[in-house]
């Protein structure tokens, strides 16, 4: 835990009622958020959509557990990544049909688990990003290449996440074979520009409503041209100046997120946004940062529910 993480709460009291969804209970996220909810009095779960079950009736929609209807919840709090599955954005969408707050709806969990779909939500909001090309042809690659800049070229599947599913091409032969086996696989593949300025690094900005939070530079280590802490790279705090605050914020509102992690590239013409996370970790920019992170997610909870009632 990092520095600064234990202090005392003086603020307000609402007591709520919040219930995180998510599939891993026990991940350092979840624990302190769930510490830092305990620490102002509210009473909070985390459970695993899985164990809901969905009743649908006419204007009557519930939701069961173990053989129970489901009692009030004040706030709901999806913790997915871009791996969510189909029953579990039902299970949000049914909290919503009953008139439960939820912060991150399902909506916007879909926008931001597919790739493409984030980048043209983004795109028709003047949000700048890397040349970015998606073909399903072996005779559209050169074309491709030329139009993103050339060589190296970033591949990236539509669903992966923590860097998975996310390799660098430096010549036709690389490509094309990557490709076609991808292809074989049935799998979409973006073709996106690299841009060298900022190889092997980007930065993470920690969006809450409308505060960048928080926000790091992650360092890839050496021999790997991927910045995330998950595959071994290395964040430090950062201070954002304006371009990079607005680009982070207004990524998160396109898409609909009330919380998200937004991962922007260092342009030599400013930010390009690369991806829009739902479900950010706390573990790496908290420690980088020392900032308690946690509280301020609870702070927004408690905020939401006074502006929902």
């Amino acid at each position: 835990m990092a520095r600064g993480l234990g202090a005392s709460y003086s603020g307000p009291q609402l007591k709520m009622k919040i219930r995180i969804l998510a599939r891993i209970k026990n991940n350092y996220s979840n624990k302190r958020i769930v510490y830092e909810a305990q620490k102002r009095g509210h009473l909070i779960s985390v459970i695993d959509p899985l164990d809901y079950k969905i009743f649908l009736n006419k204007k009557n929609p519930l939701l069961f557990k173990n053989g129970s209807k489901l009692r009030k919840v004040d706030i709901v709090l999806p913790r997915f990544g871009a791996t969510i599955s189909n029953y579990a954005l039902a299970v949000i969408n049914q909290f919503e049909m009953m008139g439960t707050p939820v912060v991150n709806r399902s909506m916007a969990l879909i926008r931001s688990r597919d790739k493409l779909r984030c980048l043209q939500f983004m795109t028709k909001k003047n949000i700048d990003l890397p040349r970015t090309v998606v073909i399903r042809k072996p005779s559209e690659i050169r074309t491709a290449v030329d139009y993103i800049g050339g060589f190296p070229v970033v591949l990236k599947l539509l669903s992966g996440s923590q860097g998975i599913g996310v390799m660098l091409a430096e010549n036709y032969q690389t490509i094309e074979s990557t490709l076609d086996t991808l292809w074989s696989l049935g799998q979409d593949i973006l073709l996106q520009e690299c841009i060298k300025e900022s190889f092997g690094k980007d930065i993470r900005a920690f969006v809450i409503g409308d505060r960048v939070v928080a926000a790091m530079r992650r360092q890839a280590k050496i021999g790997e041209f991927r910045s995330n802490l998950h595959r071994g790279g290395t964040g430090t705090m950062v201070s954002l100046d304006k371009r990079f605050t607005r680009a982070a914020i207004e990524a998160a509102k396109v898409i609909g997120l009330n919380i998200a992690g937004v991962d922007m590239l260092e342009s030599n013409d400013g930010p390009k946004v690369m991806e829009v996370n739902s479900s950010p970790g706390l573990e790496g920019i908290e420690q980088a940062t020392d900032k308690n992170i946690a509280g301020e997610i609870i702070d927004y909870l408690e905020n939401f529910i006074k502006d929902n009632v």
